[in-house]
């Protein structure tokens, strides 16, 4: 597909809309709000896909690599077949495909910066005067392909923050933690590209997932190593199909077949709920205890339907002294025993688990974590599967991003332009001028507005494309690193409150 075909409808001739004398139009991409109580900082993560992907790999293909005549052809066919014959004109094209790259210069903050809303995330501007309607063409793609990576970011780290406290809490093994959030999107997300950006937004704060795309994901645009480093890892897991398969009648004789044949040893993972999850708890796990007690390894019952708070955590509105009023954490401990942690918290014996992973979102795994302890238990019995549920249960307007011009040029003298419409509730007001963001006493990233280049050019914006080169590369772990030091930093100011 021609490149240039990968914007909205309006956009194709807002080239000729501009005032005359046009040269330069500076655009910046910014969380405006939250949807998710609490939030308040958003994770930026996405950008270097998007420079790799579509401003190099999909515009050297697909447009500067194809001879001119070709691409100016399939172009005006697409747009003379879209808005009539001789709408616009197509000499910008064949300039543009004459000067061989994309002149644009793009500045942003590190990726896996937690950015306050309503700060921006990275600038855009033309770099050549004549090709200023570049800079807001690339809006829809840009925006398309950057909300969704950057989403999944900053809910997977509130994820990891409310495993680590609780981890903490109860006395849970914390290198347990990076396991415990394990991504079951895969199959729910809107497409390929999706389950893979969002997948690798999640393998920010995690190593659990199914979504094997995401670790080539960010093999190829992160500069990760999966032999050299965990990216991402899972276990051997059952589905219903093996379950029913193995009959309701002999559904014992399948659970025993798979932890001492099939994997007598490591981590294997068995849905049970295919048909009485309580009698698997209650009957055949119990006799089963001797078996996998002898294993060198783990065997993790996985319960898939119901609601997950009372499925783990016990009903209290269930008959007392009943599996449903225990829940399942319980009852395994009642079987296997454990240990006792040093806040007090009791952890299952090493050779039996769960792992939870239907509807799970933040407020559910917060409150199982919290029900656990009130309990008695460590956080850490549990591994919640986080899928399409919370991933692909979210928009563009979960954080309110948007792309919007504040800066530009005509005939030499800059404007400052915004825009602050009166019918709105105050989220679409933009800043204004050129954006300097800078960090406070205490580290706090900030941002103002309407300044001079001085002021933009010595902020923490840093330029990282231009005129299409790539000029600085992230990898995964330096962006770990990141996201690792803003859970530490809530910890402490969540201690010292």
């Amino acid at each position: 597909m021609n490149t240039l075909n990968l914007a909205d409808g309006y956009k194709v001739d807002h080239r000729n809309q501009y005032p005359e004398g046009t040269e330069l139009v500076y655009s910046n991409w910014t969380p405006r709000k939250s949807r998710i109580p609490g939030v308040d900082k958003v994770t930026f993560f996405g950008l270097q896909y998007f420079i790799k992907k579509y401003l190099q790999e999909d515009f050297d293909r697909n447009f500067f690599n194809k001879p001119k005549q070709e691409v100016v052809a399939e172009y005006r066919r697409r747009i003379n077949a879209y808005l009539g014959p001789d709408a616009i004109t197509f000499e910008h094209v064949e300039a543009l495909h004459d000067l061989g790259y994309l002149p644009v210069e793009i500045k942003a903050l590190p990726e896996g910066t937690r950015v306050p809303l309503r700060t921006a995330m990275f600038t855009i501007k033309n770099t050549l005067p004549q090709f200023f309607w570049v800079t807001n063409f690339l809006e829809t793609i840009l925006s398309c392909v950057i909300w969704m990576p950057c989403t999944s970011a900053t809910i997977s780290l509130e994820y990891r923050k409310i495993l680590n406290q609780y981890a903490i809490e109860t006395g849970g093994d914390m290198e347990f933690v990076p396991f415990q959030g394990h991504d079951f999107s895969f199959r729910g997300m809107a497409g390929l590209e999706a389950a893979m950006m969002s997948g690798a937004g999640h393998l920010l704060n995690f190593t659990g997932t199914d979504t094997i795309p995401a670790i080539d994901f960010l093999e190829e645009y992160y500069n990760a190593d999966a032999t050299k480093e965990m990216i991402g890892a899972s276990v051997p897991a059952t589905e219903h199909s093996v379950m029913c398969m193995g009959t309701e009648l002999d559904e014992i004789e399948t659970f025993k077949r798979l932890i001492n044949e099939t994997y007598p040893t490591g981590i294997v993972s068995i849905v049970s709920d295919t048909w009485d999850f309580w009698k698997v708890i209650t009957e055949y796990v119990p006799q089963l205890k001797e078996q996998i007690l002898v294993r060198d390894g783990k065997v993790v019952i996985r319960p898939d339907s119901g609601d997950p708070i009372k499925i783990i955590c016990g009903d209290p509105e269930a008959e007392v002294g009943t599996p449903e009023y225990k829940g399942a954490v319980e009852c395994l401990y009642e079987t296997f025993g454990g240990t006792i942690s040093e806040t007090g918290y009791k952890l299952l014996d090493q050779h039996i688990g769960l792992i939870y992973g239907d509807s799970i979102t933040l407020e559910r795994c917060q409150q199982i974590c919290e029900n656990l302890k009130q309990k008695g238990f460590a956080s850490t019995n549990v591994v919640f599967g986080i899928g399409s549920f919370t991933y692909q249960y979210v928009t563009r307007d979960t954080f309110g991003f948007a792309m919007k011009a504040t800066y530009g040029e005509v005939n030499g003298q800059g404007r400052e332009i915004f825009k602050d419409p009166k019918t709105d509730d105050g989220t679409k007001k933009s800043a204004r001028g050129l954006l300097g963001i800078y960090k406070d006493a205490n580290g706090n990233l900030e941002m103002k507005d309407r300044a001079d280049y001085e002021t933009e050019a010595g902020g923490e914006l840093k330029t990282v494309y231009k005129d299409g080169q790539l000029l600085v590369e992230m990898s995964l772990a330096e962006i770990r690193d990141l996201q690792a030091q803003e859970v530490a930093m809530d910890l402490t100011q969540e201690e010292s409150i």
